[in-house]
């Protein structure tokens, strides 16, 4: 059962962290929705974890959790307002 789960999860988590990361940073408007959306996948994966352990999908759950903690804060830290420019401008 534990690589039954680990072949269910894997590409599910690995479009979330694609596909997630792609709309936080295209468009400002769906934010906070991108994050809902991966933060239910870890959900969903960390269950699937606790339901049958294996070391691959612990492994890409914790790169998922990676990527999702500093999107997470940084929107939570900026906020609806959008990132501050670059740019000495």
């Amino acid at each position: 059962m534990n690589q039954e789960m680990l072949n269910v999860l894997a590409l599910p988590l690995l479009f979330s962290l694609l596909g997630g990361t792609y709309i936080y940073r295209s468009d400002p408007e769906r934010r906070a929705a991108a994050l809902q959306v991966m933060i239910l996948f870890q959900t969903v994966g960390a269950l699937g974890q606790w339901l049958g352990p294996h070391p691959a999908l612990f492994a890409l759950l914790t790169l998922h959790a990676l990527v999702l903690l500093p999107l997470l804060v940084r929107h939570l830290h900026v906020g609806q307002a959008g990132p501050a420019p670059l740019g000495g401008d």
